[in-house]
C-alpha cells in the first residue's frame, strides 16, 4: 500500500481536518502529515495565527491514537517534501464546489511537477462543509465558543489566543 501525504497550513487544525486524517489514514498503509511552515511576512509570505511548532503540536495531539501518522513541519514544495516523505499521494479535501477550480488547478501543476505522484480527493463530511481555518480564526477572535468545530486543546488555545482564557 503507497503512502500518502496531507498538506495543508492547518491554522488552526480543526475538527474537519482530523476527519480527513482519520479516513486517509484507513485508506493507506502510511500517512504523513505535512504542516506548512509559517509565512516570512518580510517576504511577504503568509503568516499564520499560531507558529508551526504549535500547529505541528495541535496535529499531533488530535491523532494520538492513530500509529500509521507522522505529523512534520515542511517548507518548499509540497510535491518535493512528499517525495522525501516516499509518498505517491497526495490527500487533499474538498468542501464543495468552491474549492473545486483552486483544488483542479493544483492537482493539474502538481502533476506536471510530480507525475508520479496522484492527488486523491476526500470530500468532506456534510456536518464539516462550512468549517476553515479562516472562519475559525475570525469567530474565535470575536469571541465565538468554536470548542464543537475545533479539537478542544486547539479551543483552548485559540481562547487563550485571544484574551478569553
Amino acid at each position: 500500500m503507497p503512502t500518502a501525504f496531507f498538506a495543508g497550513r492547518f491554522d488552526p487544525v480543526t475538527n474537519g481536518h482530523v476527519d480527513i486524517a482519520r479516513r486517509a489514514a484507513d485508506l493507506f498503509e502510511r500517512l504523513v502529515i505535512g504542516v506548512e511552515q509559517s509565512g516570512n511576512r518580510a517576504a511577504g509570505g503568509p503568516t499564520t495565527l499560531f507558529s508551526t511548532e504549535e500547529r505541528v503540536d495541535f496535529f499531533r495531539r488530535a491523532i494520538t491514537d492513530l500509529e500509521n501518522v507522522t505529523v512534520l513541519p515542511y517548507s518548499g514544495l509540497t510535491v518535493d517534501f512528499a517525495r522525501e516523505q516516499g509518498a505517491t499521494v497526495l490527500i487533499r479535501s474538498m468542501r464543495g464546489n468552491t474549492d473545486f477550480d483552486y483544488e483542479f488547478d493544483m492537482a493539474l501543476m502538481n502533476r506536471k511537477m510530480a507525475p508520479e505522484i496522484e492527488s486523491v480527493y476526500l470530500i468532506s463530511r456534510l456536518e464539516y462543509l462550512y468549517i476553515s481555518g479562516t472562519r475559525i480564526r475570525e469567530v474565535a477572535s470575536l469571541g465565538y465558543d468554536v470548542s464543537d468545530l475545533v479539537p478542544a486543546h486547539v479551543a483552548r488555545a485559540l481562547k487563550a489566543k485571544f484574551g478569553q482564557a
